[in-house]
This record gives C-alpha cells, sequence and structure tokens, in this order.
C-alpha cells in the first residue's frame, strides 16, 4: 500500500483518487475549498454507483463488457469487488492543507485545470512541503512536464502519469518521463501503476498529447470544427465516425465524457500556438476554428451543461 495524493478533483482527478482507493491504496485528495470539496464528494458518489453497475454487469455470463480495472475476468468474484468499492469509499480522505496532504506521500499527482500559469503557482506552493521520497507527477493532458520541472523543486522525481478517462474500464496509464527524470522513480510510477489495475504504457521521450491523445485531440478538434462551422450537428457528426468505423462513441459524447471544461482549456491552449506570419502557413498550420469553438463551449459551461457529470452536455443523460 502507498500513500498517494491526488490533487485536484475534477472529472479525471476524482476518478484516479477512488481507483487508488479501491485497490488498496491510501488515498489524500486535496482541494481548494469547502466548494470543492463538496462537489469532488458528488463526482465521487457517481462513480462509486459506475463501479456497481458495472460490477452486476460482469457478473452476468451473457456479457459483453468488461472492466479490467474492477477485475481481470480470471480474477472477477461480485462480492469481493463490491466490498472493496465499499472500502475504497472509506479509504477517501479529504484535505484543504496542502502540507497536511502531502506529508509522507510517496506519489502526488497532480490534476489541476489545464491552465499553465494555474499549475506554475501549484507547483510553487506544493515544492517546499514534500518529504525527499515523494515522486511527483502531472496528469496533464496537453502541457509537457519539462514545463513545469523547475517549478517543482525535484527535476529527478518528476514525470508525467496520464489516464484515461473512465479508467476502471479504459485501464491504461501512460508514464512519461523527461530530460532529468530518473529510472527510479520513472520505474516506481510504473509499478503503482500496475497495482492500481492499470496497464503502464512507458514514454521515454516528451510528446505533447502522449499516445492516446496524440490520436484523440485533431479527431476532437475536427468534430468541432465541423459544428461551430455550421456544416452538420453533434449528432451526426457522431453518426458519421461510430457507423463508419464502429467505434463506440463519437467526438461529441467523448467531449461529454471528458468535461467540457477540460475541452475548453484544451482548446485555449492551442489558440495560443504562436502564429506565423505567412498567411499559407497560418492557414496550414492552425486550420482550426478556434474562436467559434471556444464561443461554444463557453455557451454550454455558462449554462451548466458540462458533460456527463452534470447530466448534460451535447447529450442530456
Amino acid at each position: 500500500m502507498k500513500k498517494i495524493v491526488v490533487a485536484g478533483g475534477g472529472v479525471l482527478g476524482s476518478q484516479i483518487a477512488f481507483q487508488a482507493a479501491y485497490t488498496g491504496h491510501e488515498v489524500t485528495i486535496w482541494l481548494r475549498s469547502e466548494g470543492s470539496i463538496e462537489r469532488a464528494k458528488k463526482k465521487l458518489v457517481s462513480i462509486k454507483e459506475s463501479y456497481l453497475k458495472m460490477i452486476e454487469k460482469m457478473s452476468d455470463k451473457n456479457t459483453k463488457e468488461w472492466a479490467n480495472g474492477i477485475a481481470k475476468k480470471g480474477d472477477f468474484q461480485a462480492q469481493v469487488c463490491r466490498e472493496k468499492v465499499e472500502q475504497a469509499e472509506k479509504r477517501l480522505k479529504f484535505e484543504l492543507d496542502l502540507g497536511a496532504a502531502v506529508k509522507k506521500a510517496d506519489l502526488v499527482i497532480e490534476s489541476v485545470p489545464e491552465v499553465k500559469a494555474d499549475k506554475i503557482k501549484f507547483y510553487q506552493m506544493l515544492a517546499p512541503l514534500m518529504d525527499k521520497k515523494t515522486v511527483l507527477a502531472t496528469n496533464s493532458s496537453t502541457m509537457l512536464p519539462s514545463t513545469f520541472v523547475n517549478y517543482t523543486g525535484r527535476p529527478d522525481r518528476y514525470l508525467s502519469m496520464h489516464f484515461a478517462n473512465m479508467i476502471f474500464k479504459n485501464n491504461i496509464t501512460e508514464v512519461m518521463s523527461q530530460s532529468q527524470t530518473s529510472d527510479e522513480a520513472f520505474e516506481a510510477v510504473m509499478k503503482i501503476a500496475e497495482s492500481m489495475n492499470m496497464v503502464p504504457l512507458p514514454i521515454r521521450k516528451e510528446k505533447s498529447g502522449y499516445l492516446l491523445n496524440s490520436m484523440l485531440v485533431p479527431l476532437l478538434l475536427n468534430g468541432l470544427d465541423l459544428y461551430v462551422n455550421g456544416i452538420s450537428d453533434p449528432e451526426s457528426i457522431d453518426k458519421a465516425w461510430t457507423i463508419s468505423t464502429g467505434a463506440p462513441k463519437g467526438p461529441f459524447q467523448i467531449m461529454d465524457v471528458v468535461g467540457l471544461n477540460t475541452v475548453y482549456n484544451v482548446v485555449e491552449q492551442y489558440q495560443k500556438v504562436p502564429r506565423p506570419i505567412s498567411p499559407l502557413l497560418k492557414k496550414m498550420m492552425m486550420p482550426y476554428n478556434f474562436r467559434g469553438m471556444k464561443k461554444v463551449l463557453k455557451e454550454y459551461i455558462e449554462a451548466g451543461k458540462l458533460g456527463c457529470s452534470t447530466g448534460e452536455g451535447f447529450y442530456k443523460y
């Protein structure tokens, strides 16, 4: 058992915390306010229900669905898994004091919003509080660890640890080093990921988007671009993808799972890419209507339609 701290209780941060607790780790979620704690608790109730529903599906001998993050087929015992869900809920702790949260932590996973300035501020606050042994990992979907390494106070024990959404089903963890990450820290995180019932995927060279998002983000941006430019509607765009490829979800269904706040932050990061001087190069390198994407996403967010977590996004749930 390891002491794992998750900084941030958003869509993915809450999932990471619950999965770590489900697999027997001591887990603390650090949050900035009492309001944030209440919002995270609601997410965790929903996550718990998702685990229990999946366990019921896995109990059906004819099921086509499986979640290896819960149990591999040869190891599955429904009652044992239910008990682990209940124990996970009890293992989760919440903390507003960052110093108290990270004391004696083996691993701190940063899962704060995808805003560069916010992450830098968080690392500057965190750096002097961690024990020497603590390994620090970012769960950033779009920013490289080398962007923040100088603010961490532990360049040799800092790397990326990226999870996919619905991690109990999509149980991969992309572990990516930066140039100063030690082999010891890298292997420690690989082992922790495996202990969480994840399939750890080593990435030894920095790559924006890791493996998954290098393929996924262009799909989401192209889907959004088709919508905001009035070419088609979300449902039709999703059907074009799912029916033609056999994929279970289209770009807008995926965005609802990811959460529209996260999608908005990703779009904003791409919009900030320095613009080339040549209009032709600009058109080639920045073909998307980012301004239109931000406008549409902002309307959904301000209406409280953040995706699956709030019961409505591009679709109702």
